[in-house]
């Protein structure tokens, strides 16, 4: 019950839709006493892998004793995934309560928040209210006018990579999404920047250079060999982890949340190598590169919703020897389908075209339309008018080899892991 009202209360908010800007968000914590004044944060950055560094970072901290506040989006099943505290999803009655004390602070305002300027807030609220030592914030969107973008001296900036996504919003070239996510930079805070492009990575620098940012661009993480488990190791600095989450670009994510590590130890925080090695193997990023088996068959499941996320897939899925691949796809209509199904498709793969409920996506005819001009003359290219019909679709009596890959959108990925029950019982 609790849960069907967290949706009725944020659904109010829903026809807002996203307006980056930070004068309400502002005015809706000044109404709420400035909670964000009072939780020391780690601010995340980045177009992919953000999602990953929180996690990892979250972990860590936890691991070390810290009592650690953690927030991201979207979620995939429901909104309490979003506010976490040391790995634990907020409770459904407590987040009714925030968002009540929220929703009345908003009788003051001259302008109504949207539902990410009214979760946001929720979260700063709760992590003020369970006096966390510790918050992993990670931008919802772009990064300078993002509603989380409220405080002046976060502990350490990260900025993970810069890719072409969001472009409607941040600007058309890497420079401007650059720029953007440069916002989070604070004058003298120390910044930890990924690998990119040159042209975004120039941005950035030379934005962290004018505010006098200490800059680390850590080299990424390698394998560490010799350790015989069936679990992947890596080896960055002096630091020997376990890398729980799949995927070559964890080598990445892995190193810049240990380069923010070792930053938290030179401003005093204690943070042992035996909580770094429990925190990385107790992480868990769910619905990226994620393996489950479905009825018998093993699928892989994987948010990857613009072109270099959609690249790290393939590259994944190559590298595994898994070809040809059976997709199962669905597209946001903001995203450039054409740039993903590029990616991704390869000749003699099967593709299966499934709408996204509850989102503004991509018909699975205009993706077929899209698929057929690559080129690559693919065996099987089906519709469906749902998951559920997809899914059974591709169920045989005798599970193949051939992976299942569930991709092109998080809000596909909480689709099947929401209705994944249900739709196990309605299939013979």
């Amino acid at each position: 019950m609790s849960q069907k009202i967290v949706d009725q209360l944020l659904g109010n908010y829903g026809r807002f839709g996203v307006r980056l800007g930070l004068e309400t968000i502002q005015a809706l914590l000044k109404e709420l006493g400035n909670p964000q004044a009072h939780v020391p944060i780690i601010h995340v950055a980045g177009t992919n892998g953000k999602g990953s560094v929180c996690a990892y970072l979250s972990a860590m901290l936890t691991a070390a004793g810290y009592r650690v506040g953690c927030y991201t989006s979207p979620h995939l099943v429901d909104w309490t995934e979003r506010i976490s505290l040391n790995q634990a999803a907020i409770a459904s009655k407590d987040l009714v309560t925030l968002l009540e004390d929220v929703i009345a602070a908003t009788t003051a305002l001259e302008e109504s928040p949207t539902q990410f300027e009214i979760i946001t807030a929720v979260a700063w609220l709760y992590f003020a209210r369970q006096k966390v030592d510790i918050a992993v914030i990670e931008v919802g969107l772009g990064g300078r006018l993002d509603a989380t973008n409220v405080c002046d001296l976060p502990l350490v900036t990260v900025i993970t990579s810069i890719g072409r996504d969001h472009w409607q919003r941040l600007g058309h070239t890497l420079a401007e999404i650059a720029t953007e996510k440069a916002g989070i930079l604070k004058p003298h805070r120390p910044a930890i920047i990924g690998p990119m492009p040159t042209v975004a990575q120039s941005v950035i620098l030379e934005r962290a250079q004018a505010l006098h940012c200490p800059i680390l661009t850590p080299a990424p993480a390698e394998y560490l060999s010799g350790i015989f488990t069936q679990q992947a190791w890596g080896m960055w600095r002096d630091y020997r982890f376990p890398l729980p989450l799949a995927g070559d670009v964890q080598l990445v994510n892995a190193a810049l949340a240990l380069a923010t590590i070792d930053c938290l130890k030179s401003q005093g925080w204690q943070i042992s190598d035996q909580a770094v090695t429990t925190g990385m193997a107790k992480t868990r990023w769910p619905g990226r590169l994620q393996w489950l088996v479905w009825r018998g068959r093993q699928i892989l499941l994987d948010g990857a919703h613009n072109e270099p996320a959609a690249h790290l897939l393939r590259q994944y899925l190559d590298q595994q020897g898994l070809a040809p691949v059976t997709w199962m796809i669905g597209i946001l209509a903001s995203k450039d389908a054409q740039a993903l199904l590029t990616a991704l498709l390869r000749p003699q793969d099967h593709l299966h075209l499934v709408p996204i409920p509850g989102h503004d996506a991509f018909n699975p005819m205009e993706l077929k339309t899209l698929a057929e001009t690559i080129g690559h003359d693919l065996p099987v290219v089906m519709t469906h008018p749902d998951l559920a019909t997809a899914l059974q679709a591709t169920h045989t009596p005798h599970p193949t080899p051939q992976p299942l890959v569930l991709t092109g959108s998080l809000y596909l990925i909480g689709e099947f892991l929401r209705e994944k029950n249900r739709l196990l019982e309605s299939m013979p």
